[in-house]
């Protein structure tokens, strides 16, 4: 597979692939890049794919009713309107998206891991955050989020109750990062290497790090998107392209090709 850097513009690519936006009312900076990129690249693009945590958090479909929610799913359904097919993976703050806000969004829902063939390349698509195994911690509380019964109880409560809860388990997750070692946050080898052989992939595009890389183990390569800090310094995000012939580039907040760090 080519890893050439070209001066190719996102909108000649097949698909476009982001995550880690964490979407929220609190950071209009972020909205105003998101909404830039949806209109000047991602509506040219035949396929998007959404890798999780485009929002910050998601209490459930009957949120969508929030005026921050709708102003999100109107501009991801003026890019499906315009003929991109929206494809979308759960991340670890957005896994209760539905099919309410799938229909309002234009979007598919695909599952958490996801196996597809673009320009030749075939390729596993994740968030990530599963392949986190060494954070045995996060690993149990995934476990029990990720059941039909937690979700069904969970969203039977009040709306209100839920984002409440939401809002401890965020500031415990803060609390918890503060103390983690760094690699324990990060992705396991052996967990990309299952990955890998379970779907008889080479390539392998995710997020959830926010360390975003082209790491090389043998005959795979593993690209990582970035997440979005546009008023960060230097400023933070971007995303992956594949155009027809195969040739994935990473591309910066502007449009312009960036390099992969190996």
């Amino acid at each position: 597979m080519s890893n050439t850097l070209t001066g190719a513009r996102a909108s000649d690519a097949s698909a476009l692939f982001i995550s880690d936006l964490h979407l929220q009312a609190a950071q209009p900076a972020i909205t105003a890049a998101f909404h830039d990129f949806l209109e000047r690249h991602a509506r040219h693009a035949p396929q998007l794919y959404l890798l999780g945590d485009l929002f910050e958090y998601w209490a459930g479909d009957d949120d969508i009713s929030d005026p921050f929610n709708q102003h999100i799913i109107a501009a991801l359904r003026r890019v499906s309107d315009a003929g991109t097919a929206i494809y979308w993976i759960a991340g670890n703050r957005d896994f209760l998206v539905g099919a309410d806000f799938a229909a309002a969004a234009g979007a598919t829902l695909l599952p958490e891991v996801f196996v597809t063939e673009i320009g030749g390349q075939r390729l596993v698509l994740v968030h990530g955050d599963a392949q986190c195994t060494e954070d045995v911690k996060y690993m149990e509380f995934r476990a029990m989020v990720r059941q039909p019964a937690w979700q069904q109880q969970f969203l039977a409560m009040p709306l209100a109750q839920r984002k409440a809860i939401i809002a401890g388990m965020r500031e415990n997750s803060r609390k918890d990062q503060g103390t983690k070692a760094y690699e324990i946050m990060d992705v396991t080898p052996q967990a990309i290497a299952d990955l890998f052989a379970q779907t008889d992939t080479r390539v392998m595009i995710h997020g959830h790090t926010h360390r975003p890389a082209l790491h090389l183990v043998g005959d795979t390569r593993r690209y990582v998107l970035p997440d979005w800090e546009p008023a960060a310094t230097p400023p933070r995000g971007g995303w992956i392209a594949i155009d027809g012939a195969g040739v994935i580039t990473r591309h910066g907040l502007d449009g312009s090709v960036t390099p992969d760090s190996l």
